[in-house]
């Protein structure tokens, strides 16, 4: 059950009448998102500037040290953890222990804790949610999965404390047999999600993606061709509105800011992917990275600043990229020495969180400063 093999494709509309309040002021943070990841920095002996007395430091745990980089143990029983500079952020590593082969961090809020999991899904290895707090020690991920399944991957978190996912009650096999249903977590609370059709996948495909301070998660289910359908979920009225786009085949939401606007991506007949960005008024536009054989947006925070993949090639020789893009203005951000980037999170400090393919073909999650 890999997110990234789960997401097909999306492009949204309004989200009006979900919202349960307009942006509302808040008490700025004990620690932002920033603040948060430098201390965790500082800690380790480096600057998150990219200064100090390293280059590298040992905190939650991480898989082998990519070529051309080396890495130190600093902390016992911790893992090591590399660092280096990417598309103008630092970038460090970030693994649970629990599994060095697989982990992917899908979502930051502006305290800076973190929103993963860890297991590939095969067959024997499930998804395990997981919320990671600053400092980042193996002690501070922290499970996160919903109560009597076999699987939970934890994809997104706003300010107030709720958390929102998917999770399964399969591990199967093939992880295509697996079903996906939705939930948000609140005070300790697990609430399931699901869109309310006749038309769904067999087995059933609903994903939550992303949650903003008022209430409002977005996220599709998946039709019985396969389709995806992206959809915004009141949280309080428990109420769901469709994201639709024009021309659009399958549209997938996966990101919405506390205006309201939302982000995700989607595909068309001819089978083109783009990501795009609707306004709460309704007014969408189209992302596509030049060149690309698809772009799919993941992240979008307060500022309209948007984050995920683009796809160059076709087939065997696909490569995927990070971006981010503000103003109209796309930055590439590839993890140093990895074969693929995604970014899949962004805060309103512009912290980033994602994963990527190392040199032995597992996945690493990391987080990157501006």
């Amino acid at each position: 059950m890999n997110i990234a093999d789960k997401r097909t494709s999306g492009r949204a509309a309004a989200c009006a009448g979900l919202i349960l309040g307009k942006f509302r002021p808040r008490a700025l943070p004990l620690l932002s998102g920033t603040l948060a990841v430098a201390a965790a920095f500082a800690a380790a002996g480096c600057s998150a500037l990219g200064g100090g007395s390293g280059q590298n430091v040992a905190l939650a745990g991480a898989t082998s040290t990519p070529s051309g980089m080396s890495s130190t143990s600093g902390m016992s029983g911790t893992a090591q953890v590399t660092n280096g500079m990417a598309g103008g952020f630092q970038v460090l590593t970030l693994n649970d222990r629990r599994d060095l082969t697989f982990n992917q961090l899908l979502g930051i809020n502006n305290q800076g804790l973190i929103a993963g999991y860890f297991g590939s899904g095969a067959a024997g290895n499930p998804n395990k949610g997981y919320v990671l707090r600053p400092p980042f020690a193996q002690g501070d991920f922290g499970s996160e999965n919903f109560p009597g399944a076999a699987q939970t991957q934890v994809t997104g978190l706003n300010d107030t404390g709720i958390t929102v996912g998917f999770y399964s009650t399969r591990n199967a096999a093939n992880a295509a047999d697996d079903n996906n249903i939705g939930f948000w977590r609140a005070g300790g609370r697990y609430h399931s999600v699901s869109f309310p059709t006749r038309n769904n996948a067999m087995p059933s495909v609903n994903q939550l993606l992303g949650v903003n301070d008022t209430g409002t998660a977005v996220g599709f289910y998946n039709d019985a061709k396969g389709n995806a359908h992206g959809y915004a979920y009141n949280l309080e009225t428990r109420r769901f509105k469709m994201i639709t786009v024009r021309g659009a085949t399958s549209v997938t939401a996966t990101a919405i800011n506390n205006m309201g606007a939302a982000a995700g991506f989607y595909t068309t007949a001819k089978g083109a992917t783009d990501s795009f960005v609707q306004f709460h008024g309704g007014r969408t536009f189209t992302i596509a990275m030049p060149g690309a054989s698809a772009t799919q947006a993941f992240g979008l925070n307060d500022a309209g600043e948007v984050v995920g993949t683009y796809t160059t090639g076709t087939g065997n020789n696909a490569v995927t990229h990070g971006f981010t893009w503000m103003n109209g203005k796309f930055t590439t951000v590839n993890y140093p020495m990895a074969s693929s980037t995604a970014i899949n999170g962004v805060n309103n400090e512009g912290d980033i969180v994602g994963f990527y393919t190392d040199a032995k073909g597992n996945t690493d999650g990391f987080v990157g400063l501006p």
